[in-house]
């Protein structure tokens, strides 16, 4: 049941991501639960950085979640967006 609660956190916080983050993305619904569940992590990484003293894993919540899915989504956007053109502003592929 842990790993349905998890999916379906995924999906809220990778969905919510996308719409706060303007721009395409053609990552469909299994990209936008990876987006969701990969800022989950980031999230919980950035609570734990911010509480030093607790030592057990949880997750972040929905809000860290959005805030890691926004940060991941940022981070692979400009990552393709780099691949796709050369030194000079050419297009490479």
């Amino acid at each position: 049941m842990a790993i349905l609660a998890w999916i379906a956190i995924g999906l809220i916080a990778g969905a919510v991501a996308r719409l706060l983050v303007p721009g395409h993305d053609p990552i469909g619904c299994l990209g936008t639960i990876a987006v969701g569940l990969a800022g989950s992590l980031v999230g919980g990484a950035i609570g734990d950085l911010l509480t030093p003293g607790h030592q057990r894993f949880e997750p972040a919540g929905i809000i860290g979640s959005i805030v890691g899915a926004v940060i991941v989504l940022a981070v692979l956007r400009w990552s393709s967006r780099r691949h796709r053109w050369g030194r000079w502003g050419r297009r490479l592929f």
